[in-house]
């Protein structure tokens, strides 16, 4: 079931923004999935239902003033595709299952919880492939979705000055990544 009132805000930004070559294209994609639907995580960042447009949207939000207040010459294309497309790989990437737990009064119960059931692993570039499969990027804005997990990022820890150079030279990345943090750290679902 989607939350009408998420799946709309979402919608609205992406259109208001977002015009170029792919992008409607991308966007329907997106409605055949369970990009509205599902969690953002397994049990971290919001493992809830909605929890990935929630998160996505808290992102955009969170990239948009750290942009302005930089007073970073970037477009506000550019800001809505990194903040609501960088998760996109996680369309598609989750299950939901149950397991017997032990409840406060120590009777079994089933539980359901968050498994990664994922189609298409490649890994965390998988977003990036996504998007500019149909539409096209620039560098920054494929730089900023690539390393938006800056130092969590499991090939910067095996390569630490690839994204050390991604942040020197593209400051959208590194802004990227810090609004990432802050939308999993600060934000709660809405």
């Amino acid at each position: 079931m989607t939350n009408q009132y998420e799946k709309e805000l979402f919608e609205n930004l992406y259109r208001e923004h977002i015009h170029r070559p792919g992008s409607e294209e991308l966007l329907s994609w997106l409605n055949q999935t369970d990009f509205f639907t599902a969690p953002a995580s397994t049990k971290y960042d919001m493992a809830v239902p909605h929890g990935l447009v929630n998160h996505s949207i808290g992102m955009y939000q969170r990239l948009t003033t750290l942009v302005k207040m930089k007073n970073l010459k970037v477009s506000d294309e550019s800001v809505a595709i990194v903040g609501l497309l960088h998760d996109v790989g996680k369309a598609n990437y989750f299950a939901e299952e149950e397991k017997n737990v032990k409840n406060a009064q120590g009777q079994w119960v089933k539980q359901k919880y968050y498994t990664i059931k994922d189609a298409l692993p490649l890994g965390e570039a998988k977003s990036l492939f996504l998007i500019s499969s149909v539409m096209h990027l620039t560098p920054e804005e494929a730089m900023a979705i690539r390393w938006v997990k800056g130092g969590f990022d499991t090939a910067a820890k095996n390569n630490s000055p690839v994204v050390s150079n991604a942040f020197r030279d593209c400051p959208l990345a590194v802004l990227a990544s810090i609004a990432d943090t802050m939308a999993i750290y600060l934000d709660l679902p809405f």
